[in-house]
């Protein structure tokens, strides 16, 4: 390791000494986000939002593949509308942001700039749904959300963040608990199969429920301190927003009736999720399928003639196969690029310099271990095919061993108390379903619920907290 690697190494906390300060670290020396003279606001610089940019395409194609439309509503929510619907207003009522001028003058009304948009859509939809022939309606929404947020940190908590809102309508209770079932689904996969993180899939208990919701479904995520991350939620909100809005529609059987709604959402937070499930001392570890460069070609002695062109030649074919490929050919010396390119999280770095030339090969580095590989220039386009692939399981693989190994059975409060201080990580117990229970194990154990898991098996016959007949298995766990 160069002098210059081992510096910038060191400007960034050592993880195990300080998680919260080696996620910071991270986030700024990697120029992912910045922050903005407003607090709670931040800048998301190019690199940031690049991974924003692949989340949101690759989801985005998802969406489309289930019927989804995208359409895009006002930021501003009359408070007249918002106070439509008692419960949900009221969950969000200490976060609101008003406005109340427009230039000079005092408005009649109170503007909420949207800290999610449900009345939005409800408002819209009783002006386009008047038949059973018009539902399904299949909407989502890529927009900012303003939640005035008492505390903030880079992408897990923002006052302003980005993220997609989908709002749906159907017939009947059935498709529209099977439309929030399936894009819970759609989370789940997306998580694990291009983020590399591994989820529990589960429903949230009455009190973590989101507000207005019947049912609330989420995808729970183990970061590398063993806290929790909420990576996505979908909920069912039955006919409860129809009837406040008076949405009524015409059915088959030629009576009126409300149509049964669902909302589902991921947000940037994601990316915090992604630094803080894969990243190293050294920086990020970019899951390849999202990562805005997968292959960055670093060449050696490239003051020798023919090697430049010998770089641009290789990225230009990995491009051509659909690889986003970068060379570097600044002035920096080899060393301080190997280490800023690993700090930036790139999966894969390739090296040509004058012998690789000679015997015809090129060096290809994995981000993930480390591991270089000699390979013959007229397969790299297969090798380096390959090594994303394997970079993907295997970061997928040590995420879940991660949670694995830190997800423990415990039958008791104390027991959880003690699991949680001594190591963390998710306790897996048995619950009445008494809130009550849930409030008090956040008394002893310093825990919130997370889920309801929809698979999962008993583990016990009574209740962690107060010993009496058990009805659901649950997960607690300490959450950002």
């Amino acid at each position: 390791m160069g002098e210059k690697k081992m510096k910038e190494v060191k400007e960034i906390t050592n993880m195990e000494v300080d998680f919260a300060q080696w996620f910071t670290d991270v986030c700024k020396k990697a120029e992912l986000i910045d922050y903005s003279s407003i607090r709670g606001l931040f800048i998301y610089r190019p690199y940031g939002y690049a991974i924003w940019e692949n989340i949101q395409g690759l989801m985005d194609a998802e969406f489309k593949k289930t019927g989804h439309e995208n359409v895009y509503l006002p930021m501003l929510i009359p408070e007249s509308l918002l106070q439509k619907e008692k419960d949900h207003v009221e969950g969000f009522a200490p976060e609101c942001a008003w406005v109340t001028y427009g230039g000079s003058d005092e408005l009649e009304e109170r503007y909420c700039i949207r800290p999610t948009s449900e009345t939005l859509f409800c408002d819209h939809y009783k002006d386009i749904i008047h038949s059973y022939k018009d539902l399904p309606k299949l909407y989502n929404q890529w927009c900012s959300v303003l939640r005035w947020e008492k505390s903030s940190r880079p992408f897990l908590r923002h006052r302003e963040f980005l993220w997609q809102e989908g709002h749906t309508m159907h017939e009947t209770p059935e498709e529209a608990i099977e439309e929030t079932r399936r894009m819970l689904d759609v989370y789940a996969d997306f998580c694990e199969n291009v983020l590399a993180m591994p989820v529990v899939k589960g429903i949230k208990t009455d009190k973590e429920k989101f507000n207005g919701a019947e049912e609330t479904y989420t995808v729970e995520c183990m970061m590398h301190d063993r806290k929790a991350l909420q990576a996505g939620t979908s909920h069912y909100f039955g006919d409860g927003f129809a009837k406040a809005f008076d949405i009524q529609f015409t059915g088959r059987d030629n009576k009126l009736h409300y149509p049964h709604q669902t909302s589902w959402g991921v947000s940037t937070r994601l990316i915090g999720g992604i630094i803080m499930t894969h990243g190293d001392n050294n920086g990020l570890i970019l899951p390849p399928r999202i990562a805005p460069i997968q292959v960055i070609i670093v060449p050696v002695a490239q003051h020798k003639e023919g090697v430049i062109d010998a770089a641009y030649g290789l990225e230009e074919r990995l491009k051509a196969a659909g690889i986003r490929t970068k060379t570097d050919v600044s002035d920096h010396s080899f060393g301080w690029k190997a280490a800023e390119y690993e700090m930036k999280g790139v999966p894969v770095r390739v090296e040509i310099g004058p012998k690789d030339m000679e015997k015809g090969v090129c060096c290809i580095c994995s981000r993930d271990t480390g591991e270089k590989t000699e390979v013959p220039l007229e397969n790299l386009e297969k090798a380096v095919e390959e090594t994303l692939d394997r970079i993907h399981d295997n970061l997928y693989k040590r995420a879940l061993e991660n949670r694995e190994k830190h997800t423990k059975v415990c039958k008791t409060a104390e027991e959880v108390k003690d699991f949680i201080e001594n190591e963390g990580g998710f306790a897996k117990t048995m619950w009445c379903e008494n809130v009550e229970c849930e409030e008090k194990m956040k008394e002893i154990a310093g825990v919130t619920s997370r889920c309801m898991p929809l698979v999962g098996e008993a583990v016990s016959d009574t209740c962690v907290c107060c010993g009496k007949p058990a009805k659901r298995l649950i997960y607690w766990g300490v959450a950002y």
